[in-house]
């Protein structure tokens, strides 16, 4: 457990933007990062790569996790999990077609959100960082302001930290602002995005027209700012 007045926070880190950003909102807010990643079979596995990256880039590798979840591969269910289920796009005319896209994958960020609980339990972390969005991933059920505040008070019920009354706050920076004011602020605290990415066909170089790539190109149009990483 922390025994020393230096705050510490977990950051659930994908190697994405949005993830990325949260690393550097939660160093600018002074605490020590302790980030998890998690290998769950992912198409856009490539991402474990970049969070190692980013790792690196914050001088924190030696805390860096990476849990593997293989069963939400098995579970299948998902574009991003399962591979007779095609990556929505712009160009096919299948992105947003549905009101929860094909890319949720059914209780991730619940299982996240638990694993990193008990990292946070065992490093003395007063908080856990993640980048969920309710603007641009609105369809996603995981990631609305409700399901942060029930994971909450289940986390106050059920870690020793919380029936001790110290608890474990979930931080959500991002949950309400646009991909063009999240990209503008991390780059006033440098973040660095040509680390990330945000493909999910998971490609050296970025597809440009899965949802996840029109939102992050429309995001740095909107911010002023040419994106970093290489598109096919």
């Amino acid at each position: 457990m922390n025994s020393d007045k230096k705050k510490r926070a977990v950051v659930i880190l994908s190697g994405g933007l949005d993830s990325t950003t949260c690393m550097g909102i939660a160093k600018e807010a002074g605490y020590d990062l302790y980030p998890i990643s998690f290998d769950y079979g992912q198409r856009h596995k490539i991402e474990i790569e970049n969070a190692k990256q980013v790792a690196e880039h914050y001088g924190v590798s030696q805390r860096h996790k990476i849990i593997k979840l293989d069963f939400l591969r098995d579970f299948g269910g998902s574009a991003l999990t399962d591979d007779t289920i095609d990556v929505p796009n712009v160009m096919s005319g299948e992105a947003e077609e549905s009101e929860i896209p094909v890319t949720y994958v059914p209780g991730r960020n619940l299982l996240f959100l638990s694993i990193a609980t008990s990292y946070a339990e065992v490093t003395g972390s007063e908080a856990i960082y993640i980048g969920v969005n309710a603007l641009d991933y609105s369809g996603y059920p995981d990631c609305r302001p409700e399901f942060i505040h029930k994971v909450e008070e289940v986390i106050a019920l059920a870690t020793k930290v919380g029936v001790e009354g110290k608890g474990i706050t979930i931080e959500t920076p991002l949950i309400d602002w646009t991909k063009a004011k999240i990209i503008e602020e991390g780059l006033k605290i440098g973040v660095p995005y040509e680390l990330t990415t945000s493909c999910y066909n998971g490609k050296a170089e970025a597809c440009g027209v899965c949802d996840s790539c029109r939102l992050r190109l429309k995001g740095f149009e909107e911010a002023g700012s040419k994106d970093p990483i290489p598109y096919l």
